[in-house]
């Protein structure tokens, strides 16, 4: 007879957290969100840590380097998604690890052969005002020239000008070398009172630039989380099917997590995977694996030798997999469930092994549930595609601009290994939609006011760090009509009143 669970699982929504003694030293400005990436032993320190508890999702519409280096800027970790060629991927992991803090690989660049009119397109484009006059046009030619917003006036030049005849030439720009510091690197753009330096390989090919608006913005993200060359922390995906080819080259391109993508986890094809990476690596490459939905499955990768555990089935808002298969749990219930599994193996072994609450997170506070409840960190996609650092069109859609986003288990990304369960090469259907979410700009600006809403709410909860939290987190159920007593009720909103809806 089939087994059936007592009571019904829940979604975050239906908890709220009930408040907590507050110190005079529970402040948000206190609050450390540092959290553990991989297991480690009780009593050592683990290996890779994040100082934000997010993490970007395994999706095209989500992942690549751009976001990649965005994130690790605040902190956190993208895992660039691996639904596309080897190579492609392994090359996302280069420019990620090539892009410095501080080190600039340009963007802006331009041939000998230009032309006014091809600095105001590119202007136009990309928004740069400086650009490299390379050699061959690209970012690793030999410099020839800058030019700058100062080295030409539109009304009085015709579009036909050569870019040779005004831009800055190489013999009066000041350089520096490959090798520089970050510090050195500044300390020359205040000296000559620079806006941009360019770093230079020692045949003169371009390397990347210094720019002194990042000096203060550097300054302003102590959270970045680089390794131990200062370069940006990475993570990627790998699937069931290809690893031993895959792995090898993520690994050799830098990337410093890895994470098995995978619609269900607890199968042979995930033990196998995991088996590969130990015996050629040992515990040097760390990998996560799932994703799973109770203590079973936990305790399957755990024994495996997954560095951390996703948890989630279905409770992403493009993922239909409920719908189409009626496999999945209500996340809250999962995240608690598996949470309780990790204690146990913790106290049982002395093996701490993070969980990821990945799917399920429809408002920012939900992510302090998330934690609340057990999760060392969240997944998220929906939140991150938003951004402008996604990989994803902006496009208007009803007056109102929007990012494309869509399902890793969709037509469009047709990424059927993330659904393999050993039958043919093929989607055989969808377990994932295409879609589109209300563009809102910034990563850094829209992820400053989430964390924000976690700090605080872990001060009313008394808690300083993540684990207080879990310790002392008191949670309630809600029914459904405190639910809407929760939002605004009874009253008429001020722009419903002048006409426009909420």
């Amino acid at each position: 007879m089939a087994f059936y669970y007592d009571e019904p699982s829940h979604t975050f929504s239906e908890y709220l957290l009930v408040p907590g003694y507050s110190s005079a030293e529970c402040i948000p400005t206190n609050v450390s969100l540092k959290t553990p990436l991989v297991r480690y032993r009780q009593g050592e320190e683990p290996s890779l840590s994040m100082n934000i508890p997010l993490v970007s999702a395994i999706m095209q519409s989500v992942s690549d380097n751009t976001m990649a280096v965005a994130l690790a800027k605040e902190g956190g970790v993208s895992f660039i998604f691996v639904s596309q060629p080897i190579e492609e991927q392994a090359e996302m992991i280069r420019k990620v690890k090539n892009a410095k803090a501080g080190f600039v690989t340009s963007d802006a660049n331009l041939p000998v052969d230009a032309t006014l009119a091809d600095v105001l397109e590119l202007k136009a484009r990309l928004g740069h005002s400086t650009m490299a006059v390379t050699s061959d046009g690209t970012a690793s030619g030999k410099l020839v020239g800058l030019v700058t917003s100062r080295d030409y006036r539109v009304s009085r030049m015709s579009p036909d000008l050569p870019v040779k005849e005004f831009m800055t030439p190489i013999e009066k720009i000041i350089y520096a070398r490959e090798g520089v510091t970050l510090s050195e690197a500044n300390d020359i753009i205040w000296e000559h009172k620079l806006n941009a330096l360019p770093v230079l390989r020692e045949d003169g090919t371009l390397h990347s630039f210094v720019f002194r608006k990042d000096y203060d913005a550097h300054k302003e993200q102590p959270l970045e989380l680089l390794d131990s060359s200062k370069r940006y922390i990475v993570g990627a995906g790998v699937n069931t099917k290809d690893y031993e080819e895959r792995i090898p080259a993520l690994v050799e391109a830098g990337a410093d997590v890895l994470c098995i993508d995978s619609s269900e986890g607890y199968s042979e094809w995930q033990k196998r995977t995991l088996e590969f990476v130990r015996s050629r690596y040992g515990d040097s490459v760390k990998i996560g694996a799932g994703n799973v939905v109770d203590a079973a499955g936990f305790r399957f990768l755990a024994d495996c030798g997954a560095d951390f555990v996703k948890v989630g089935i279905g409770g992403g808002s493009i993922c239909i997999t409920r719908e189409t298969k009626g496999i999945g749990r209500g996340q809250a219930t999962a995240v608690i469930d598996v949470a309780r599994a990790r204690d146990e193996y913790f106290k049982e072994t002395g093996i701490y092994v993070p969980i990821c609450a990945d799917g399920g997170i429809v408002h920012d506070y939900h992510l302090t549930l998330a934690l609340a409840m057990g999760a060392d960190f969240c997944m998220l996609g929906r939140y991150f595609s938003r951004f402008d650092e996604s990989p994803t069109n902006k496009v208007l859609v009803n007056g109102s601009y929007m990012k494309e986003y869509w399902g890793e288990g969709s037509a469009r990304a047709r990424n059927w290994q993330r659904y393999d369960l050993g039958g043919a090469a093929k989607l055989s259907f969808e377990e994932g939609v295409d879609s589109y979410v209300p563009y809102a700009g910034s990563l850094h600006n829209n992820l400053a006011t989430t964390l924000a809403k976690i700090r605080s709410t872990m001060c009313n909860c008394g808690a300083l760090t993540i684990p207080e939290l879990r310790d002392r987190a008191k949670l309630t159920l809600v029914s459904s009509v405190s639910i809407v007593e929760g939002g605004a009720h009874d009253v008429l909103l001020k722009d419903q009143a002048n006409g426009f809806s909420r």
